[in-house]
């Protein structure tokens, strides 16, 4: 993913992000035709950790691009891909370049993001698409309220900055750029891990905020299986490029 003023989680919290959303994002790439997708662009790639499905699926070649460097060059995941550190603001690629951009929790960290979506526009070729994963952490699910973190994710992305509500924000932006869009919602429920609050850790909480996130980890679990509830919504959304756009 990008990264604003903020590093990358570690490498195997990120595998795991990514293991978690493989059946939307499996989806979603069938929806696109990946396996007749060419050249294809893994905007903000991290360490990689989806890059292998890319170079698996499609016809290739793969592009892996991240602002940060240290990612790029000490990830495991790139064989079969090209790495390019690069801005998603300004793509470092020719116009019509690309017949499919991928987007994995990247573009929650992206700003300026209406620049960055005109700069996917210039880079696809017409009949190309953008699939995009992101969440809304405003529309976050917690039950009971002793385990909700919703305020704390907001206000540590926020500051971070990320926008935490890129989720509800992204398919407008998209249509207003004069892609033909499709939106679903990731539908599958999980029986909340605590592993959900190590992401939390590495966000630039304030003191009263980081101790109300050690009093949940220390209430969280104690009721029994499926006794809480942690559910954050996200956006799956394809974009096409039109015709004249």
């Amino acid at each position: 993913m990008e990264s604003g003023s903020l590093a990358l989680p570690e490498a195997g919290l990120l595998r795991m992000q990514a293991e978690w959303l493989a059946p939307a994002r499996a989806q979603l790439l069938r929806q696109v035709g990946v396996g007749r997708r060419r050249e294809v662009l893994d905007l903000g790639t991290g360490y990689g950790a989806v890059v292998p499905e890319l170079v698996r699926r499609s016809r290739g070649p793969v592009v892996a691009l991240d602002r940060v460097f240290h990612a790029l060059a000490r990830g495991e995941d790139f064989r079969g891909a090209e790495r390019v550190a690069g801005d998603a603001v300004t793509l470092p690629f020719a116009s019509a370049s690309f017949d499919l951009v991928f987007s994995h929790l990247t573009l929650l960290w992206v700003a300026p993001l209406t620049p960055a979506i005109d700069e996917v526009a210039r880079v696809l070729r017409v009949g190309g698409a953008l699939v995009a994963l992101e969440p809304d952490y405003g529309g976050m699910i917690e039950y009971p309220s002793e385990v909700a973190t919703r305020d704390l994710w907001v206000k540590g992305l926020a500051r971070a900055g990320a926008d935490p509500y890129i989720g509800r924000k992204l398919p407008g932006l998209l249509a207003r750029a004069g892609f033909e869009v499709r939106v679903s919602l990731f539908d599958t429920l999980f029986e909340p891990s605590v592993t959900r609050f190590a992401f939390l850790h590495d966000l630039p909480l304030l003191g009263e905020e980081r101790a109300e996130l050690e009093r949940v980890e220390g209430a969280a679990g104690a009721r029994g299986p499926w006794a809480e509830v942690a559910h954050l919504p996200f956006m799956l959304v394809t974009a096409v490029k039109r015709e004249g756009e």
